[in-house]
Order: C-alpha cells, then structure tokens, then sequence
C-alpha cells in the first residue's frame, strides 16, 4: 500500500465492513480499460532513465480554489505519487484568495501567479523566458481554454485533456466569450496538438476527443482515475433507514443541479420519506436554493455545501443511490468514489459517464434527464436490484487506483521524452 493512501485510510474515522455487499457476489463485468503492466515504481525508475527528473505542471485551478473540481483533484493525486518515486513536480497555476504564492502539498510545490485569465498568457511567457527554471518535462491541463504548450514549450510535453466543453461555453460564458472559447476549443487548438500526446479518463471521452476535435485517434491515450482507499463501505447501520439520495459536484451549470432538483421533488410524491443531499458549492447556489424554496423541500433536500472528507464518507455510505443529471463529464470521480462506498449510481448517459458507470452492473444510466425521477424511484423501490448494483458498484471501484493512473501518466511523459529524443 503507498504511503498517501495509507495516510487517507488513517482518517477514515469508521472501520470498513465489506461482509454485507460481498456476499451478493461479482457483477462479473470487465474493466473499463486494461491495467498498465508497469506498477508506479518501474515507470519511475524508467523516468530517471531518460533523465526525466523535474516536471513542471500547468493548470487553470489549484485544489485550494474555492471552485475546485474533479480536474483538480486529479492533478494533485497524480503530482503527490509523482513525487513519492523522486521526481521533482511543480505545479503552476492562479492565484486562490488567502492563499499564498508559494506552497508545498504532499511532496510537490504549487506556484501560483496571475488572475483567472492572465495566467494563460503569463504561464506562456513564463515558459518561453524560462522564468520558472528548466525542466525536463511539461503537463498541460487543458480545461477549457488551453496554455498552447505547443507553441513554446521547449521540452517533452503531454496534456490532459478530461472532455471536450462544447456546450459548457455557452452555460457560463456571456456569448460573445463563449463563441471565442468555443472556436478556440474546435478551431485553433486541434491544429497546434495534432502532434501533442493527449490523456483523458475513459474511452467515451476519448472518442468525443478524436470526433468533436479532430485530434488523431493514436495520440489519444485513456488513462481512468483512481479511487481512495479512503472510501470504502461501512457497517450495515450506516445505510440510511429511509430513502436517501445523494449528489456531489460544483453548483455551476453544466452539473444541471436544477433538473436533479426537480426530479428529486417529483420523486418524493411516491416516497413520502425521502431524503436527499446535494454536496458542493459554486456560483448557482443562490438559485438552486431558491429552486428549494420554492417547491417547498427545504426540510429533507439539504445544500451542505463543501464537506470534510470524514462527513463525505458519511454521506456515500449512507445513501441508497448516487445521482447526477450533468451534461459533460470527463468520468465522474464520485461515481467511483460512491461505488467503492458500495453506493450505486443513476446517471445521465453522456461521456465519461458511460465508462464510471457499467449499466445495469454498477448502475443505471438515464437516456433523458425528464427519466430521472422514475429511474431512482426503480432503484429505490427494489432491494434486491440495489444490493446487485451496489455489488456491481464495488467490483468496479476495487479495479482503480491512484497508483496505476499516476503510471499510465507518468508512463505517457516517458514515451514523449522517448519520442522526443528519436
């Protein structure tokens, strides 16, 4: 076991207890990608060989962000393994309020230079000036609006690159700037990565990648996320004595809280006992708490806001079934996480979604967000399904962990130095 996720487990302040779903048995479904055959030190050692020592990380957002996601959580698991097997990681991005420039976080170093939108520019310069020392090699995370690592990056470089944004400009951008991002995303960008490696988190992404972008299918590599030990199932008393259903993500638009909202308040007519938790935060929680309000669920749809990792736990452990109505998605990491609570999922049916999720076996997935309420009242109303399912969902989180993702990154850096020097 790596010491990050012995130190994760040491905070879980309940003991797991696995007896309860593992007696209902395998879903017996297949994993969604196939393992490295390297574990983490060897594609360390096989960095060193190539002389692959200090890394310089790109990203629009740190984990210390108030808006931080999924893509951010990805990136500090990815540079805190990096840096358990002696590679020197540095991760530069914007400023967070209250924070500080500089900052040390499980072993690598964070940066953080500009506002929101200058740090694209400033990053660039940064790098052609060699400001920030030399490197060996360079990540992008391209979330949104790209760096152009290709233009000026002087080393091996790859990308990560979670989902293709499309409609999402349009949702949180005024439309004259959300026509810029969206040319920039279809138009500008695929002609200066053509050459560039790209990893994304499922196969489904991976098509969109190649289909929306036009960005060569072989330079395309999938590489899923991990799961935390830390989340694990807990004793059979934790599971709520009434229906609950649970949410997580930012409170921003393209998540399509509203609509789950809505779902979750036609739902409960046929559950009179429902509960329900919609966890994180961001800039629509003003409307959707007035959404609550006004359909007169304030007493049993609660808007925590953002949790301790002991109380997210919690939540994942007590729900009968996770919910997500978004309409993009790279992989849904609390899909994940939930399934390794031994916690299903009904879900939209996008991508990422379609590979978190195996349909029928860990989950179910939702053609139209209108068929969500009669979704969940069929897991809810069907024990013997949501045992299966939650069985299905824990064969499918034993399968990912950090470790092999930080080698499927680690091991595409690798190749690109390789490439780089042929």
């Amino acid at each position: 076991m790596e010491q990050s996720e012995r130190r994760e487990l040491s905070q879980v302040l309940v003991p797991p207890d696995y007896d309860e779903l593992a007696e209902v048995g395998s879903a017996g479904s297949s994993p969604p990608v196939a393992a490295p055959t390297l574990g983490l030190a060897e594609v360390g050692q096989r960095a060193r060989q190539v002389g692959l020592r200090r890394v310089q990380m790109l990203a629009w957002r740190d984990l210390d962000d108030p808006e931080a996601g999924g893509s951010e959580l990805h990136a500090d698991h990815i540079a805190a393994r990096w840096a358990e097997v002696g590679i020197d990681v540095t991760l530069r991005t914007s400023c967070a309020a209250g924070h500080a420039v500089r900052a040390e976080r499980r072993g690598y170093h964070v940066v953080r230079k500009a506002g929101r939108y200058m740090v694209f520019p400033r990053s660039a310069v940064s790098g052609l000036m060699r400001r920030d020392g030399a490197r060996d090699g360079l990540v992008e995370i391209w979330n949104g609006m790209p760096f152009l690592s290709p233009i000026w990056a002087r080393c091996p470089h790859i990308v990560f690159l979670h989902h293709v944004h499309a409609e999402m400009w349009q949702m949180a951008l005024p439309r004259s700037l959300a026509q810029v991002g969206d040319l920039v995303e279809r138009r500008i960008a695929p002609v200066l990565y053509r050459r560039s490696r790209v990893v994304t988190l499922s196969p489904s992404s991976r098509d969109e990648i190649v289909s929306l972008l036009g960005l060569p299918a072989e330079q395309v590599q999938v590489v899923p996320p991990g799961v935390s030990l830390s989340f694990r199932p807990g004793r059979p008393d934790q599971r709520s004595p009434v229906p609950k259903v649970a949410a997580v993500g930012r409170l921003v638009p393209v998540k399509r809280f509203d609509l789950l909202i809505d779902a979750l308040v036609a739902l409960r007519a046929d559950h009179p006992g429902l509960v329900a938790v919609i966890v994180g935060d961001g800039y629509e929680r003003p409307a959707l708490e007035a959404r609550i309000r006004a359909a007169g669920a304030s007493e049993w749809l609660r808007l925590p806001g953002r949790v301790s990792g002991a109380e997210l736990l919690d939540i994942y452990r007590s729900a009968w079934v996770l919910a997500s109505t978004s309409l993009r998605e790279g992989w849904g990491m609390t899909i994940t996480e939930a399934a390794a609570c031994g916690t299903p999922a009904v879900v939209t049916k996008i991508a990422g979604h379609l590979d978190a999720v195996e349909d029928g076996a860990s989950g179910l997935l939702v053609d139209y967000p209108g068929d969500m309420a009669a979704t969940l009242g069929k897991v809810l109303d069907d024990e013997p399904l949501r045992r299966r399912l939650g069985a299905g969902a824990l064969d499918v989180a034993r399968r990912l962990t950090w470790e092999s993702t930080a080698a499927g990154t680690l091991d595409a850096l690798v190749q690109a130095v390789e490439a780089r020097a042929r």
